[in-house]
């Protein structure tokens, strides 16, 4: 029965397609289908108002037909690919499968502006737009789906150490006019806290940079012309002195300050660039800053490194600066200037220096 059935249809097509010059007969050898519908229209609708029959003789002059076969890439037949046919002239679609052999057919199809999407498990898609006239029998060349790829998604996470290691790096060349080391400053908010190790390289890094201790020089050259420390003396020795003095105080404050203190308390010696809001805000944020400070654990908490690694530097300068320039009011003196100092620095950091100091641009402005 069905065998016969797909016989006529068959026959229709080809008297169809003679009738109206319409394209090739070169249909594909897998044409034979066992379970083409009984009825003319497709076994599949979707659409609210799917094509009626009509008693009317005039009909197929007034409609057109579609038909096509469905392969993969081998000219293998598709079977059940889905055919999604959307008349865009009334935007009303109607869905239909293919056969076993991969044959489908529509009849009774309004003439208008078509477009077609097929669709199958595990291949790819087919979209064609075609016009279908009054009387026409459209036959859709070509249709080949092919293999669906895989796409997959392979997400590479780097541990926080890694990343904290390739800011340092990036920190460690900040140079102010690419020449004045500026590495005490994160450009990238979301940076992740430094390891005990890290804390100590950057301090390490800053300490015995070659333009912090000609620095260091300059310092010692300027006191000696002033006579500051006048117990020192003058000449090489007393020039030594003062480089000595200066040198050490410095190391300390920094290692102190920049890795001991900041490892045994876990908190971030580095200044956060906010980069955002009104100017009063990180006006404001900078002054904060040099009391304040960011712990690992991405809290703000007391700098009680900064403040310690100044108290504990200025007490133990006490052992090697002249009796006129030791004690505690004087340490103390010397520990509220320093914070002064970083105020002072955070502002220039906040406002200024970022659009002077190399690699800044590395990484986005900070604060989201």
């Amino acid at each position: 029965m069905h065998r016969k059935i797909f016989t006529l249809v068959l026959l229709g097509y080809l008297f169809f397609t003679l009738t109206s010059g319409a394209q090739s007969l070169n249909l594909p050898v897998l044409l034979v289908s066992e379970n083409l519908p009984d009825a003319p229209l497709p076994a599949s609708y979707t659409s609210e108002d799917p094509p009626q029959q009509t008693a009317n003789p005039s009909a197929s002059a007034t409609t057109a037909s579609l038909f096509g076969t469905v392969q993969d890439k081998n000219q293998m037949a598709v079977p059940n690919a889905q055919l999604r046919l959307e008349n865009l002239d009334n935007h009303k679609v109607i869905i239909l499968y293919s056969g076993d052999n991969g044959f489908f057919t529509c009849t009774k199809l309004p003439a208008a502006h078509y477009k077609v999407t097929i669709t199958a498990a595990g291949m790819g898609t087919f979209v064609q737009q075609f016009e279908l006239k009054s009387g026409e029998t459209h036959i859709i060349p070509g249709i080949v789906l092919p293999v669906a790829t895989q796409q997959s998604e392979v997400r590479v996470y780097a541990n926080k150490d890694e990343i904290a290691q390739e800011e340092l790096h990036i920190e460690l060349q900040q140079r102010v006019m690419g020449v004045f080391p500026n590495f005490w400053i994160a450009y990238d908010w979301s940076a992740p806290p430094l390891s005990r190790k890290q804390k100590y390289i950057l301090a390490a890094r800053s300490i015995f940079d070659p333009v912090s201790l000609t620095l260091v020089g300059i310092t010692a050259g300027i006191q000696q012309a002033e006579n500051t420390f006048p117990t020192y003396g003058q000449g090489t020795e007393g020039y030594a002195k003062r480089y000595g003095a200066e040198f050490t105080t410095d190391s300390i404050n920094d290692m102190l300050g920049g890795a001991v203190f900041p490892a045994l308390f876990h908190q971030d010696p580095r200044y956060f660039y906010k980069g955002k809001g009104s100017v009063k805000s990180r006006l404001w944020y900078a002054i904060y800053e040099s009391v304040l400070c960011r712990g690992d654990n991405g809290k703000q908490q007391l700098n009680y490194s900064g403040l310690l690694g100044s108290f504990t530097a200025g007490a133990i300068s006490n052992s090697y600066y002249p009796p006129s320039d030791r004690g505690v009011a004087l340490t103390l003196y010397g520990t509220m200037i320093g914070t002064a100092e970083t105020a002072a620095t955070n502002i220039l950091q906040e406002f200024f220096l970022k659009r002077l100091t190399s690699h800044s641009k590395d990484k986005a402005p900070a604060l989201q």
